[in-house]
């Protein structure tokens, strides 16, 4: 990670035992999990809504407001399709077709089952004309599927709005001379780094992607690499004051003991110019955090209020967005797969 000199300080003794209790709960797995570690079914960041809040983020720092029409609609996609995929994980084609069938009439009830409408909502848009592009009845391409005896993910179903921006950016000139230095800590086996070079996105930023496992950057590296992955500690990360333009992480925070968690969050903003999006997979809005240590990390559930206020104190400010309310303001849909998700989009002051 050439970013200039920084000397790190000293870790403390707590957050090495710590980190190394970490790290040993990632070695016990085969790459080749790893690897494929959240990026399937609800995680699969194509259609898990804090994925694409993270792209659109990333999109909303290069190009403003200019493709917001777009995000509506992949953000209704993630809805369509996280509903869709729950009701297929227990059912084969064949109890599926009245559901296809009832959709196409315009019904609300498919011999039994209630159609949400949202769902009656989108399948009469589609296919849906924006700007150049035209979104594609990617239910109908779901459903219609009546020779499989059991029913998968489809992946040209999935791949509907990757293959949009995809068509989107091959003809996009770069908003800005030089690309924004991004930073993922915590960034897997380049779990959403994939998506960001397959739906295009990746070639307008300088990324970086940091990991405490060594498996994981060896995984990252084998799939780009071209592409900055480094080994190393969110307690001390080797980077100088703003190094970064924008930053963003998954699924990190709620695996740290609460002295981990403060170091982590003042490390990141001591590390980011502007701005940070910052998704949370176990929060709620409760006074304090419930501490839930496991044998070798930790499992907390954290509080809203407390989590806004850290960042706050590191100088970061901006907007919480709890996922199941914002599927159901936005598109009237009531399924989540986790109440408990929800996603900060802040700015420096």
């Amino acid at each position: 990670m050439d970013l200039g000199a920084y000397h790190l300080p000293r870790m403390h003794d707590v957050l090495k035992l710590e980190s190394e209790k970490l790290a040993r709960s990632w070695l016990q797995h085969e790459p080749a999990k790893l690897r494929d570690y959240l990026v399937s079914g609800v995680e699969d960041p194509r259609i898990n809504l804090q994925s694409i809040l993270s792209r659109h983020f990333l999109l909303r720092s290069l190009f403003g407001e200019k493709f917001h029409e777009l995000m509506h609609h992949e953000c209704r996609f993630a809805a369509v399709m996280n509903w869709l995929t729950a009701l297929a994980a227990h059912a084969d084609a064949e109890e599926l077709h009245p559901l296809l069938h009832a959709l196409q009439r315009g019904a609300d009830n498919a011999e039994g089952l209630e159609i949400p409408r949202f769902i009656l909502a989108t399948f009469a848009s589609l296919p849906l004309p924006v700007s150049s592009l035209v979104i594609p009845n990617y239910i109908q391409t779901y459903l219609d599927r009546s020779g499989n005896a059991r029913i998968a993910l489809h992946e040209e179903s999935l791949d509907s709005f990757q293959n949009l921006w995809r068509e989107l950016f091959a003809n996009e000139n770069a908003p800005h001379e030089h690309a924004p230095a991004v930073f993922e800590p915590a960034c897997g086996s380049a779990n959403d780094y994939r998506f960001l070079h397959s739906f295009g996105i990746a070639r307008f930023l300088a990324y970086c992607g940091l990991d405490l496992c060594p498996k994981n950057i060896e995984n990252a590296r084998t799939l780009f690499p071209q592409i900055n992955f480094e080994e190393g500690n969110v307690f001390e990360i080797n980077a100088r004051d703003k190094a970064f333009d924008l930053s963003f992480v998954h699924d990190l925070f709620e695996h740290l003991s609460i002295e981990g968690l403060h170091a982590a969050v003042k490390e990141l903003c001591r590390v980011t110019r502007r701005a940070i999006c910052a998704n949370f997979f176990q929060m709620d809005e409760i006074p304090d955090h419930l501490v839930r240590p496991t044998d070798e990390y930790h499992w907390n559930l954290l509080s809203m209020d407390q989590i806004n206020k850290l960042f706050a104190t590191h100088g970061f400010s901006g907007q919480i967005i709890q996922i199941k309310s914002f599927l159901h303001q936005e598109f009237g849909c009531d399924y989540t797969h986790n109440p408990n998700a929800y996603t900060f989009i802040l700015h420096r002051a």
